[in-house]
């Protein structure tokens, strides 16, 4: 639903005197231009900020006492807070009720007028939002304290249906507080968890290059790497990620294994560190017996992407490994 919301506000300020529709459209910014201090407004005009502030103050009185609250951009107003779980961030309340950012001053400065709506300034914890209901503050921490325990035990992001499971609570408020919430943030893989984890908030090309891994669930080279981190538009700045940077940080970093020329896989997949035959020698312990090549090559190969002869070469290391007559691997004793 589209409404003029200039025009709305403008008629707003019709029984008022050419200066107090100064004064109040310069404090809210109703033109299109920027909102000023009582300061500067009080300096025009060569009164203290105290009695910009009083003339404020009764304006808005007097306004309020001709507004008429069964208006049709109201309605929508409450309509659209009603569907949220009574409150909403007021970024995103903004936009929704004026996808034109010209106007949405305007809408504030309306917002302002009606005693149904209460505006929580921003602190620690939250952004700041909007709502219709005395008890959304209290309630909005309970459940960003409990959905933050939560996610934190997990140790890892959730899907969205998964956060559902974390608390008894209407989906639309929950996803709303956790919207407002400035420990608990969506991250560019659409995961929800705390806003200090590089899946969630990247700084860097390790954890965008983790984020990467785990949208695409296999390994990649790092060349391969490098280009999706590129193409990627939800990571926030636009500095281009160069192969050889995500090579060189990566190779350093034991949450990445390299399993083949200049391939890399996470470690959380179950892939392990070293050389191809660090990893043989860990199947035969593992194994506590001689193994077939073909079998020790089977399972070199679900760790390392190399050619079965690559891995035949190592096991002819005498120094660790030794055949037995019927053609078996042991590690030397």
């Amino acid at each position: 639903m589209i409404f003029n919301y200039q025009e709305i506000s403008h008629h707003l300020l019709d029984n008022l005197s050419d200066k107090e529709k100064q004064i109040i459209s310069r404090r809210f910014g109703l033109d299109q231009k920027p909102r000023e201090t009582l300061q500067a407004i009080g300096a025009d005009y060569n009164v203290t900020r105290e009695r910009v502030r009083q003339i404020e103050r009764a304006c808005l009185a007097k306004i309020k006492s001709e507004v008429n609250l069964q208006e049709p951009f109201f309605q929508f107003f409450l309509n659209q807070m009603e569907t949220s779980g009574k409150l909403r961030k007021e970024e995103s309340f903004l936009k929704i009720l004026s996808p034109e950012a010209l106007f949405r001053d305007d809408v504030l400065f309306l917002l302002f007028l009606a005693d149904e709506f209460e505006r929580m300034a921003e602190d620690r914890n939250f952004y700041p939002f909007w709502t219709i209901d005395n008890n959304s503050l209290d309630s909005a921490k309970k459940i960003d304290t409990h959905v933050f325990k939560k996610i934190k035990s997990k140790g890892r992001p959730l899907e969205g249906e998964e956060i559902e499971t974390l608390i008894s609570v209407e989906p639309a408020l929950l996803f709303t507080v956790l919207e407002i919430s400035k420990r608990i943030e969506k991250g560019p893989n659409g995961l929800w968890g705390l806003n200090d984890w590089p899946e969630i908030n990247p700084k860097g090309i390790k954890d965008k290059a983790l984020i990467i891994l785990q949208r695409e669930k296999r390994p990649l080279h790092f060349r391969e790497l490098a280009q999706l981190i590129d193409e990627n538009k939800v990571f926030r700045n636009d500095r281009k990620a160069h192969p050889q940077t995500v090579h060189n940080e990566l190779i350093k970093d034991e949450q990445f294994v390299l399993i083949g020329r200049g391939t890399y896989a996470l470690k959380e997949w179950g892939y392990e560190q070293g050389l191809v035959k660090d990893v043989i020698i860990k199947i035969l312990k593992k194994a506590k017996q001689a193994l077939p090549k073909d079998e020790i090559a089977e399972k070199v190969l679900k760790q390392r992407e190399v050619k079965r002869n690559t891995i035949f070469l190592n096991l002819r290391d005498k120094d660790l490994f030794s055949k037995n007559a019927k053609g078996y691997y042991t590690l030397v004793q």
